[in-house]
């Protein structure tokens, strides 16, 4: 009987469900706790990168797709396709971030040529969670988002 190469490295779907999740705790993991290279940004880029988040989460709790998605990077756009998607991403893959019952934003950073906007949440269920943004700063020297991960939060939030 011959086995082919292929199906020696076969990993079943249910397993790399798990990693690709542990993959997305241990990096964002790594964002929180990475070495202390982590630079605050200058109150005026800091005021722009907070204004883009707050604006979309704005935009998502008014169910305003075209103003929610404009809040993304063109490269986030592309690869989304339309506003109407877009929303349908945020339902199915960040409920937290839509209408969240609280925010608390932390100062924004940067890390690695990134800057990083991190947000407490309390969903409408009151489970806490910790949402990174990364934005980017576009030619017009606007602030554009280009990811966000959820993580859950159990510290306490007032």
């Amino acid at each position: 009987m011959t086995t082919s190469v292929h199906s020696r490295f076969f990993l079943p779907p249910l397993f790399t469900g798990r990693l690709a999740r542990w993959l997305a705790v241990a990096l964002a993991a790594l964002a929180l706790c990475g070495p202390a290279r982590a630079q605050p940004l200058d109150p005026a880029d800091a005021q722009g990168v907070r204004a883009a988040v707050e604006g979309q989460l704005q935009a998502l709790a008014n169910d305003d797709a075209p103003a929610a998605f404009s809040f993304a990077a063109p490269s986030v756009q592309q690869a989304v396709g339309t506003p109407a998607e877009f929303m349908a991403m945020v339902h199915a893959s960040y409920p937290a971030i839509y209408r969240p019952a609280s925010t608390a934003f932390l100062m924004p950073e940067a890390h690695h040529g990134q800057v990083i906007q991190r947000v407490q949440l309390m969903d409408s269920s009151g489970s806490g969670w910790l949402a990174l943004y990364s934005l980017q700063r576009q030619q017009d020297r606007s602030w554009r988002i280009t990811g966000c991960s959820l993580i859950p939060n159990r510290a306490r939030m007032t």
